[in-house]
């Protein structure tokens, strides 16, 4: 049978990057559809996730498979004659979807509330947002990856975020290397590795397109364009 594998998917959506991260840690060939989410949702995206009709959604053989850390999960398990992602023991995967829920709980919509948000509201979203990724640098500690020396689940959830931290910085007004110096060299070696610098796009492109969602939805945007910090992901490198 042919091992036909379609990814949909949104190119800013952080949830796809991990996606795309996995398949190329796999070496998984597969084709990408990237879907209009705003304004003109797929039938095809429609009728494969019919339940919460968004991305991404990983196609395999037919049969989809939603919601980003199990559709790394299912990558990690069906081609699994490549390096894991998840740890062997069942007390590593446990810790290691712990952090996993951890980040899908905390950044997204923290990262939202800081570019969306003003006043008060916006330094409170900022002091959450660095409070947990001050968390994850002490789950770090020294090692050189969440997965330890080579990248694992926890890197591929969280790193995605790394392409969005230049509008939460510009916006905010705050750097996240000089709160988490840990991390931002973290961030750093993973784009080293070929499957996440091909992966995440242009900071300044994802600040363009949270721009064009500020205008829709009525949020004053400023056309400055201030240079991306250290950390930020320039044409798929870190500076």
């Amino acid at each position: 049978m042919a091992n036909e594998v379609i990814l949909l998917d949104f190119w800013p959506s952080p949830f796809g990057m991990r996606a795309r991260i996995a398949l190329a840690e796999k070496g998984v060939d597969y084709e990408y559809r990237d879907e209009n989410v705003v304004t003109n949702k797929s039938s095809l995206l429609l009728r494969m996730n019919p339940v919460h009709k968004k991305v991404p959604v990983l196609v395999h053989n037919g049969k989809p498979v939603c919601e980003s850390l199990i559709i790394v999960q299912y990558i990690d398990e069906t081609w699994s004659d490549k390096a894991p992602l998840l740890p062997k023991d069942a007390y590593g995967r446990a810790r290691a979807r712990f952090w996993a829920d951890f980040v899908d709980k905390k950044m997204y919509d923290t990262g939202t509330r800081v570019w969306k948000s003003k006043g008060e509201a916006r330094e409170a979203a900022k002091k959450e947002l660095i409070d947990a990724l001050k968390l994850l640098e002490a789950e770090l500690g020294e090692k050189p990856f969440f997965g330890g020396d080579t990248l694992g689940y926890v890197d591929v959830a969280l790193v995605p975020f790394a392409s969005w931290f230049y509008t939460y910085e510009t916006d905010g007004k705050f750097s996240i290397e000089e709160h988490c110096p840990v991390l931002s060299a973290w961030v750093k070696r993973c784009m080293e590795k070929e499957s996440v610098s091909k992966t995440l796009p242009d900071p300044l492109k994802i600040y363009e397109f949270v721009g064009v969602l500020k205008k829709r939805y009525g949020i004053e945007y400023s056309n400055g364009r201030p240079k991306p910090s250290s950390i930020g992901v320039e044409q798929g490198k870190i500076n």
